[in-house]
């Protein structure tokens, strides 16, 4: 068989259901180190991981053995799991349903993990539901009907 040759950068980003402020920072750095962990195992290249309180930004180098909608659930799920059995939350933990994914191109590496490792900065200036729609706008996605996250505001 022949070998596969790729390069595959996907901008992940989800939150906690109801987009609540879960993610506390006394624990945000071993939740990021438990993703780090389940993305490498799997066999991507994880290249950035950051966030806030209310979501969560995954960048990754993707291989193709894995659809990345297998490789969010399997974050998704292990991670809530992780969060559960290490009771780092006082309030009932759980990722909301649905996610958002954008491709990169390698010119955009850099920018990309500057952004996502500077989130508390960036998010002194945008919410994150306008981070969000402009992500959607800039890269073509029309919402419609979709409900890509259960907006509290």
């Amino acid at each position: 068989m022949a070998d596969v040759f790729s390069q595959l950068y996907i901008h992940i980003v989800f939150s906690p259901k109801h987009r609540e402020a879960l993610i506390h920072p006394d624990w945000e750095e071993r939740l990021h180190k438990y993703i780090t962990g389940t993305v490498q195992e799997r066999g991507h290249k994880l290249l950035a991981i950051g966030g806030m309180p209310d979501h969560i930004h995954i960048f990754i180098g993707l291989k193709p053995v894995e659809s990345i909608s297998d490789l969010v659930k399997v974050i998704k799920t292990s991670s809530n799991d992780f969060v559960k059995s290490e009771n780092l939350s006082k309030f009932k933990f759980e990722w909301q349903k649905g996610y958002g994914v954008f491709s990169h191109s390698r010119s955009q590496l850099d920018a990309v993990c500057k952004y996502i490792l500077n989130q508390k900065e960036h998010h002194n200036k945008k919410t994150f539901r306008e981070e969000f729609l402009k992500f959607c706008d800039d890269f073509g996605i029309e919402i419609g009907k979709k409900e890509f996250f259960e907006w509290l505001d």
